[in-house]
């Protein structure tokens, strides 16, 4: 008796009570966390708004200005930005400038509408 109620448990507990959940791309996972980790970041996402809202490509002079931080720290998070295809540059003489990707755009747009706001 004791052998039917064990082997009775066995089935229930191998049978799910809900479908499985759905398969991840794990290369799209890996772009999406690169994109996300590299807004996730103060002065970075700062960075990417002033970028965004300016008219034409921002020089790397300008943006350190603007945010207070140092040169390299200005340089090391725009490396970033643009390794996550959030920015693109240009190089023109000594200077390089930078402008949001299409990418960009969509995601601060997303994230305006989502905080009922546009900037």
């Amino acid at each position: 008796m004791e052998e039917d109620a064990i082997a009775d448990g066995a089935t229930e507990e191998a049978e799910t009570c809900c479908a499985p959940p759905g398969d991840v791309d794990s290369d799209a996972m890996a772009t999406d966390l690169q994109v996300l980790t590299a807004m996730g970041n103060d002065t970075r996402y700062e960075l990417l708004r002033r970028i965004a809202n300016a008219d034409d490509g921002v020089c790397v002079c300008d943006l350190e200005a603007a945010v207070g931080v140092s040169q390299s720290a200005v340089s090391q998070a725009l490396s970033r930005l643009y390794t996550a295809g959030l920015v693109t540059r240009r190089k023109e003489g000594s200077w390089r400038y930078y402008e949001p990707t299409e990418t960009t755009a969509a995601l601060l747009e997303t994230l305006d509408d989502l905080r009922g706001t546009h900037e």
